[in-house]
């Protein structure tokens, strides 16, 4: 289980502090194990903001959650996010009930409940237009399917990218770890 690589290859642009979360799966073959590294990557994260969640395992493969908890609460606190979170039975939008309601959305769902993109931090616009089209019509696809603002998006997506090759080259070469490469709350 390389953790490590899915930071940088898929959390780069979290770690950067560009973007409040992220997400990755990995294989594990004890649930121990997986607790542990999870942990360990926890401490490590201690005072940087970050935090590694289980979201969901299945079939010997976890599916990690790496958030910046004060961004989530920003993003939950948006302009008409409770209102659309409310609709998926989605009680309050503090944090630890939030994390907690999606898991549960994501243990009774095949894929993703839909919402998962405000957790994500992608626009609601975006998500509510996924939604109405069934994934259709968008006006471009980068990190997520574009329905509004589609300027803004191609910009935000440059820059994730951006973000993910230079923490690649800098950790893939050895002149970064993980740590250093982190941005601090």
């Amino acid at each position: 289980m390389s953790i490590e690589k899915s930071l940088i290859e898929y959390c780069s642009p979290t770690l950067a502090k560009l973007k409040t979360a992220n997400l990755f799966s990995c294989k594990y073959s004890e649930e121990n194990e997986l607790n542990a590294v999870v942990a360990s990557w926890n401490r490590y994260f201690n005072g940087k903001g970050i935090e590694l969640i289980v979201l969901r395992k299945q079939n010997g493969s976890a599916l990690v959650y790496v958030c910046r908890r004060n961004r989530l609460e920003l993003d939950l606190d948006k302009k008409g996010v409770a209102e659309f979170l409310a609709n998926y039975g989605y009680e309050s939008i503090k944090v630890d009930y939030a994390i907690e309601k999606l898991k549960s959305r994501l243990k009774d769902c095949d894929g993703f409940p839909h919402e998962i993109g405000i957790f994500l931090d992608y626009p609601l616009e975006d998500v509510k237009g996924f939604i109405e089209n069934a994934g259709a019509n968008f006006k471009c696809c980068g990190c997520w399917k574009v329905y509004c603002n589609e300027c803004e998006a191609i910009k935000l997506f440059a820059k994730y990218q951006k973000c993910r090759e230079v923490y690649s080259r800098l950790f893939y070469a050895g002149t970064r770890s993980i740590e250093q490469l982190t941005v601090k709350a």
